[in-house]
């Protein structure tokens, strides 16, 4: 069946195989652009709001196009999602046999050769290293994503994958067997392949470099959650380099020269070693992001002398002659490594801002150019690929030309389905009165007073959603001398256990609080009344001393703009729209968002967050949310 709209109609063969599938219009009309935008390999965004359809609204076009399509992702999550539940399901209903493949980047797969380099391990690591070893005589894909028993963040994984730097390519004894190789050629013989923003962009980053890349040449490539992209983006065309990476080198050269007796090596590399201690030591002891020519006059020197014992290494590999193919693979790592330090430390002109980002543990070095719009735009203006690019939160009301601009899409055909759900009457938004600035200290305490009395009057759970972590710190700390307020329900904080551990705990209590920053903001999914409240603290602004938000607007002023009304603003603004967007799931779904920020009352820019929330009615007062909640639980327990 090629006709579109039927498939998505009344009479939809998804209704066998999809339970609860209802016609939604914007689905149709979503999946009859994206196959025209294949058609004539054209470019395209779309604004899908929650409950669209948009996923099922490009897979259909994309299976029944017969083109060479590569489909990527914002996270592996969704990834894996993509490939083994949604791509199954409407390939079954079209019934037509079309290949697929899944890829991800070459640390999401087994090392045979490095697995077999582990002879010994820390205790701690015993307990998963026995899981690997076992599990390698299971698995056909490699993929470390099957072996649920060993934590996705185990110290193990670095030890039985490889990286780009270190892997030994056709050298390595284990070649023919390798999954990495076997991945990326399924990819290229796929008619659909399924990867992540990350995979997509090294390969870009790669052709951009002249290498060659390893996605197969696609003739249609979607991006989801495309309004990640443009960040993502200009830490792909950037230069970085950090400590941790560095100091994994130094134990693989370790490694590799253990079966020989080379003390002058030997000697080198702990000089190598001592040198970027002392580039720690002497950085700044204040975590967080620092512009590199502040400090540059404490660490020039420890620079200096890291690359001069990077050198020195190096010509002792090349003096011992024939070198083992793994010293010659760390040879070939120190000249990259090398490379990215002199570029980094220069003071020769390159379009962007150099900084320095501490850790508690490490340090990183970065370069991050200005603006990337010019080269994706030479990568997607190719005349021969249809680009799609597709998100829940990529306009300002319907103006595209900020998402537009930063991915270098000129003229682009810009499309907004609104969510199919019925906001206007399931959802309310509450601007509490007589709020204090953001600036005041005592601000996430006043917001704390202000939205716990909304846990009298729902039976729900409740997100406190934070633009800092000092504030979460806070509020923490805030529950923990209030704690009557939360009467009786389970408090949840980022930090405590993994993000999805917290959010299962929070959908299996129903009534919970959670609070949360960063990644909460986008990508949780909780359906029903287990979540009846989303409490934002303060309006998503960035930092203006971030070092992207710097080059994005240092970019903007050089072009005569206004930073913060072409870009902070219209960024808050969607960030915002991501947060929100917690709230109703599903079209069963009723709830509130607070907003502690009195900026949207006092601040002409105000009205644009609320009209981002719209059709959804606003008030300042607390009896019309309560008349509100009354209203949809009284009719949630009819029904």
């Amino acid at each position: 069946m090629t006709n579109l709209t039927e498939f998505f109609g009344e009479n939809s063969p998804l209704k066998e195989h999809l339970p609860g599938f209802q016609p939604r219009a914007g689905q149709a009309w979503m999946a009859e652009a994206v196959a025209e935008a294949i058609a004539n390999s054209d470019k395209l965004v779309v604004e899908a709001g929650t409950g669209t359809g948009k996923t099922f609204a490009y897979l259909l076009p994309a299976l029944l196009s017969g083109r060479k399509t590569i489909i990527s992702t914002g996270t592996k999550a969704l990834q894996d999602q993509l490939y083994h539940r949604d791509l199954p399901l409407i390939s079954k209903t079209v019934g037509r046999p079309v290949t697929t493949a899944l890829l991800k980047g070459r640390a999401n797969y087994l090392c045979l050769h490095r697995l077999d380099q582990v002879t010994e391990a820390a205790s701690a690591l015993v307990a998963d290293l026995d899981e690997v070893r076992k599990w390698r005589h299971r698995t056909d894909s490699g993929d470390r994503a099957e072996l649920i028993d060993v934590a996705e963040d185990s110290p193990v994984w670095p030890l039985a994958t490889s990286t780009a730097d270190n892997c030994l390519g056709q050298n390595c004894p284990e070649y023919s067997k390798c999954h990495v190789v076997k991945a990326r050629r399924a990819a290229q013989e796929a008619d659909l392949v399924v990867v992540n923003h990350h995979l997509l962009l090294a390969d870009l980053a790669m052709k951009e470099e002249g290498f060659v890349e390893f996605l197969p040449g696609a003739e249609a490539i979607i991006i989801d959650e495309a309004h990640q992209m443009p960040d993502l983006a200009v830490q792909f065309f950037g230069v970085s380099l950090g400590s941790r990476e560095l100091e994994r080198l130094i134990d693989e050269a370790r490694a590799a020269t253990l079966p020989m007796a080379q003390p002058d090596l030997n000697r080198r590399i702990d000089k190598l070693q001592t040198a970027l201690r002392e580039l720690r030591a002497s950085a700044p002891r204040k975590e967080g992001r620092h512009e590199l020519s502040e400090v540059m006059a404490e660490i020039r020197k420890p620079l200096d002398e890291l690359a001069h014992a990077i050198h020195d290494v190096q010509i002792a590999i090349v003096e011992l002659g024939g070198a083992t193919v793994d010293l010659e693979k760390i040879h070939e790592q120190l000249a990259g490594v090398a490379e990215r330090l002199a570029v980094l430390s220069s003071d020769d002109a390159w379009d962007g801002l150099r900084w320095l980002e501490i850790n508690p543990r490490s340090l990183r070095l970065n370069l991050t150019p200005l603006d990337v719009s010019t080269k994706l735009n030479g990568i997607i203006d190719n005349g021969f690929q249809a680009w799609i690019f597709t998100s829940a939160t990529l306009a300002v009301g319907e103006d595209f030309s900020h998402f537009g601009s930063r991915m270098g899409l000129a003229d682009v055909t810009g499309l907004t389905f609104p969510s199919p759900y019925s906001l206007q009457q399931n959802g309310l938004v509450y601007l509490p009165p007589d709020m204090p600035q953001p600036s005041d200290p005592g601000h996430t305490d006043a917001m704390l007073e202000a939205v716990t009395p909304l846990l009298d009057i729902t039976t729900g759970g409740m997100f406190c959603l934070f633009t800092s972590h000092r504030a979460l710190n806070n509020a923490k700390k805030w529950f923990r001398s209030h704690k009557s307020s939360l009467g009786g329900r389970h408090l949840l904080a980022q930090g405590d256990a993994p993000r999805d551990d917290l959010l299962r705990r929070f959908r299996q209590h129903g009534d919970a609080v959670l609070l949360g920053t960063g990644s909460f903001w986008e990508g949780v999914d909780v359906r029903g009344q287990a979540l009846s409240v989303v409490a934002i603290d303060k309006l998503p602004f960035a930092s203006p001393a971030d070092p992207l938000m710097m080059a994005r607007l240092e970019f903007i002023r050089r072009q005569g703009g206004n930073g913060f009304m072409d870009h902070q603003l219209p960024l808050a603004a969607l960030s915002l729209k991501q947060g929100a967007g917690r709230l109703l799931r599903d079209e069963r779904d009723f709830g509130v968002i607070v907003l502690c920020d009195p900026r949207i009352l006092t601040k002409r820019y105000g009205k644009m967050f609320l009209q981002c929330l719209e059709p959804m009615a606003s008030t300042s007062a607390l009896s019309e949310v309560s008349s509100f909640l009354a209203a949809h639980q009284r009719k949630g327990a009819v029904a």
